[in-house]
């Protein structure tokens, strides 16, 4: 049998899709990134992997609810939040193996506060924890501010080493926002100063009164090795903020140490120059946003932030929501460069929106990811809906989730509160999920009976002459010299993906992704 990879290019999938679907996959074609999809129903005790046709490939069973994180580690095990009370309250953070066993627990309820919203896996077995930090109306009053609250919380990064032997773990660093405060209101009490001035620091007074005792909310944490830096998302504030992670706690309590020199204060930040005292509301870029996190290294946009923007159609009156991807001025040290006014950039290099824009809206919640074929993951949170766009906007693949509190609803129905926080699509390459069963069990939801098909595109080595742009997975079939980021299948077939280099006998190197001239021949099976 012969198949052209031209073929399977431009080949899009045939959808039998009954008249009343309402959940499950809607659409998959060729320019999808092949992989699985990892989510988690707020209101169910299940995390499911599903590829991208819909069809589950492995799932984990736990005794909470997430709360709201979940991750899959390189080794294969999944790192979820539990949560022990609403859907904000985290109350614990676990590591379950691939078969839902336990493989450690740990709280800092009792400790330190109460854990919610996110967690960040780091590169030396630690974990990010964001964490509430209480403080009295007195406490309030006493640095500057004013609360009719008898609490409010502000925030907290705490770091943990876990014990993955006898359990538990160690806090080895924290930062808390409210070691790096300003006001501009009492020159008798701490903190004092012009605002405009610091905006290294926040602002105590720039919600009046702190009227929310949940008074920054943080939602997101993600980490940047090469940087050594944590970017945190803060909703109240309409801004996203980023940290030196290389202090000592002592000197995150301070304004200097660490690789900037600045300690704990605010490196950067963007999204609402009002925060700061420089601009005006026609100057706010993000509204109530959700997950900031950096492009990773060999991605298109490697190095970016890209920030799930929820409400941006404030500005006019609307209801939607939009994607935006921007880069920080920063120099070869690991510098922010600031210049006075608001942080740059004036505006985001991408943004996606949807036609209508009315039709993309998640109030809460939610998060967009950048794939290694350049295209862009996006949970919209509380439809359950996720959907990759390519660099254009346009949608390739998309998915409802068909998972309330009473588990998986048949096709046809409305799920009642389907809401998932976050989606993140795995590649086949990926490390945790090499040598696992991943063998389709069939669709979430009962009643479906489409057929979908999926497109990992095949080519022949040989045969792979410069100038066809190969963004998708891609099979190389015999006569191979692999470098080691490629995953041998078997001793003739291998697989490797966007963004990878492979070495072939001829001794040329491909990079996919690349244009390369000539074309793409098929392969006899």
């Amino acid at each position: 049998m012969k198949r052209t990879a031209l073929s399977i290019l431009f080949a899009f999938s045939i959808l039998i899709l009954n008249a009343q679907q309402t959940v499950g996959l809607f659409t998959n074609t060729p320019e999808s990134l092949d992989g699985y999809t990892l989510f988690a129903p707020a209101q169910n005790t299940t995390t499911y992997l599903i590829n991208n046709c819909g069809e589950v490939v492995h799932s984990w069973i736990s005794l909470y609810r997430p709360g709201l994180s979940v991750y899959l580690l390189e080794d294969g095990n999944l790192l979820r939040t539990g949560s022990t009370q609403g859907m904000n309250s985290t109350g614990l953070v676990q590591i379950l193996d691939w078969d839902s066993n336990v493989l450690w627990e740990y709280s800092v309820n009792d400790t330190h506060g109460r854990q919610h919203h996110d967690v960040e896996f780091l590169p030396n077995g630690n974990i990010l924890l964001i964490v509430n930090d209480e403080y009295t109306q007195a406490n309030v009053e006493a640095a500057g501010g004013s609360t009719a609250n008898a609490i409010i919380d502000a925030e907290q990064i705490v770091e943990i080493q876990p014990d993955l032997i006898n359990g538990g773990g160690t806090v080895v660093w924290e930062w808390k926002a409210w070691d790096h405060l300003i006001q501009d209101t009492d020159p008798a009490k701490p903190n004092y100063g012009l605002v405009a001035d610091h905006p290294e620091r926040i602002d105590i007074n720039f919600l009046p009164g702190i009227t929310n005792p949940d008074w920054l909310h943080f939602n997101a944490v993600d980490y940047n090795a090469t940087l050594d830096q944590i970017v945190i998302s803060c909703p109240r504030f309409n801004e996203i903020w980023i940290i030196d992670h290389s202090t000592t706690t002592a000197e995150a309590a301070s304004s200097s140490g660490g690789l900037s020199g600045k300690g704990g204060d605010l490196l950067y930040r963007w999204g609402n120059p009002q925060a700061y005292g420089q601009g005006t509301a026609s100057d706010q870029q993000l509204f109530f946003q959700h997950n900031p996190n950096w492009i990773p290294d060999g991605y298109p946009d490697a190095g970016k932030i890209i920030i799930y923007n929820n409400r941006p159609g404030e500005l006019v009156g609307q209801n939607y929501s939009a994607v935006n991807i921007i880069q920080p001025p920063i120099d070869g040290s690991g510098t922010y460069i600031y210049d006075g006014g608001a942080y740059q950039p004036a505006l985001p290099d991408w943004t996606y929106t949807a036609n209508p824009p009315v039709s993309f809206y998640s109030r809460i919640i939610s998060g967009a990811e950048r794939l290694k074929n350049g295209n862009t993951i996006i949970c919209e949170g509380t439809g359950g809906r996720f959907f990759e766009v390519d660099p254009a906007g346009n949608t390739v693949w998309e998915y409802v989730s068909p998972v309330d509190q009473t588990g998986a609803v048949a096709q046809g129905a409305i799920p009642d509160r389907r809401n998932v926080f976050r989606a993140s699509r795995y590649a086949p390459d990926y490390p945790g999920l090499a040598g696992r069963d991943l063998t389709p069990q069939g669709y979430i939801e009962s009643g479906s009976t489409f057929s979908c098909t999926l497109y990992p595109v095949e080519v022949c080595a040989a045969n792979i002459n410069i100038n066809n742009m190969i963004t998708s997975d891609t099979t190389i079939v015999a006569g191979v010299s692999l470098s080691a980021v490629s995953v041998v299948q078997s001793p003739s077939v291998v697989t490797y993906h966007a963004g990878e280099c492979i070495m072939l006998n001829a001794g040329f190197e491909v990079v996919i992704g690349a244009d390369f001239e000539a074309s793409i021949q098929g392969c006899d099976q």
